[in-house]
């Protein structure tokens, strides 16, 4: 992992660089006689390509932001996706390795120098690799198959360099993720980033998550074998990612895996009192048993009362078309401030297509629907632009609700058609009454 903040920087840097120059080449080819179609394609192809390089060259914070703009790939219109749908598909699940050396030393230091007595087998090329660590097959001295994460050494300092330099180039990744605002998701996940370093936190995070799923029929959430400030061990569970499901799963997987994905998202604030908060298909395995394995819990939200109850009010509300009392309680929540004057059918017409999923017995989520709603409140000259631009997000609702667009991302991607007013309507506290 490069750590000096001048050689991330510069990398960095490359890319709206990058753009810049191919932009200029692209007009070149347009004299030359190549129409607007071929260059813009050409264009996007390479963009995608030099983005998701440096970003999963870099690891720490430029990786996972990337991992976070994954989630959007379906809100991209059709004719830029294909290049970025297959750069960032790479993005979720690969990065370049750290040497074995470098992850031994790391191992010595965090579980004493005779580590490797701990196991029976240690493979040294890693199984997977993240944001900020990668992971290793083992056989723990009892046996039992482990998966051993083991965080990059200098991933701190990294981290939050990489995050700052960003927020410098917020403008460049907004067709990453149309319908979203770039900066407050850069400084949600600046904020989330600091508590995943410490891989005890993340231990205690999946300790209680197991505890709470534990014996569950849909969910299973692999146990905590031991765990240090830089690197954890977990049970090893073999599986499907969604990736693979999303890329050549079968209608009855992508069904499968987007019912109990949802079920999971929902659930899980009543059932743990926490929210998963890092939403993309590198943390979702479909298993052959037809469960849903859940890893990966160094970001979560912490909700001891469950999913906010305005938050069901809300939906339902919508769905009712109750504008003027739908208006009242998002004013009461601080969804709209003090003194906004804003007609209460437009903040209606602005909710409602995002509650669709839930006024059905059945809801399909696709590409085509994500994009227009991307469309719909990206369109400058749009009244739900100009709705949207009034309404107000309260802090303690943004986690949520980026959590809550990355899974429906999720769904979409994965083209998933189950009942998600059912798992609402048992979950979510506010929706039913």
């Amino acid at each position: 992992m490069p750590r000096k903040t001048v050689a991330r920087t510069a990398r960095l840097a490359s890319i709206p660089l990058g753009v810049a120059g191919r932009a200029v080449g692209g007009w070149g080819k347009r004299l030359a006689g190549q129409s607007a179609e071929q260059v813009s394609a050409d264009l996007s192809a390479r963009t995608a390509e030099q983005l998701f390089a440096v970003l999963g060259q870099l690891k720490g914070g430029a990786m996972k932001f990337g991992q976070a703009l994954s989630v959007f790939e379906a809100a991209v219109p059709d004719e830029l996706a294909e290049p970025y749908r297959e750069a960032l598909t790479k993005l979720q699940a690969a990065a370049p390795p750290m040497s074995a050396q470098a992850m031994h030393r790391v191992l010595a230091q965090q579980l004493g120098r005779g580590w490797a007595a701990r196991f029976t087998e240690f493979d040294d090329v890693p199984a997977a690799a993240a944001s900020i660590g990668q992971v290793h097959r083992a056989v723990w001295h009892d046996g039992r198959r482990v998966a051993v994460k083991v965080q990059y050494p200098g991933a701190d300092e990294a981290l939050l360099s990489d995050l700052r330099q960003l927020q410098r180039f917020s403008r460049l990744f907004q067709p990453f993720a149309p319908g979203m605002e770039i900066k407050p998701l850069l400084q949600e996940l600046t904020d989330r980033m600091v508590e995943e370093l410490d891989y005890r936190a993340e231990a205690e995070n999946q300790r209680a998550f197991a505890k709470a799923f534990a014996g569950d029929e849909q969910v299973l959430v692999p146990k905590v074998v031991a765990s240090a400030p830089k690197v954890t061990i977990t049970e090893w569970v073999d599986g499907r990612p969604l990736a693979s499901v999303i890329k050549d799963g079968t209608k009855a997987d992508r069904d499968l895996a987007g019912r109990l994905l949802s079920e999971f998202h929902f659930s899980s604030p009543a059932r743990a009192g926490l929210l998963h908060s890092d939403p993309h298909p590198g943390n979702f395995m479909l298993l052959p048993d037809g469960r849903l394995c859940v890893i990966d819990f160094g970001a979560v939200a912490r909700l001891p009362e469950g999913l906010p109850r305005p938050l069901g009010q809300m939906t339902r509300l919508s769905i009712e078309g109750e504008s003027t009392e739908l208006m009242e309680l998002m004013r009461d929540e601080g969804f709209i401030r003090p003194g906004m004057r804003l007609d209460p059918d437009d903040v209606l017409a602005y909710l409602a297509p995002f509650t669709q999923p839930a006024s059905v017995e059945t809801f399909h989520f696709t590409r085509k629907w994500m994009q227009r709603q991307a469309e719909r409140v990206g369109d400058l000259r749009g009244q739900d632009f100009k709705t949207g631009r009034s309404l107000n997000l309260p802090p303690q609702y943004l986690l949520i609700q980026r959590v809550t667009a990355g899974a429906t991302g999720i769904l979409c991607q994965l083209d998933a058609e189950f009942s998600m007013r059912s798992i609402i309507s048992q979950w979510q506290p506010g929706f039913a009454s």
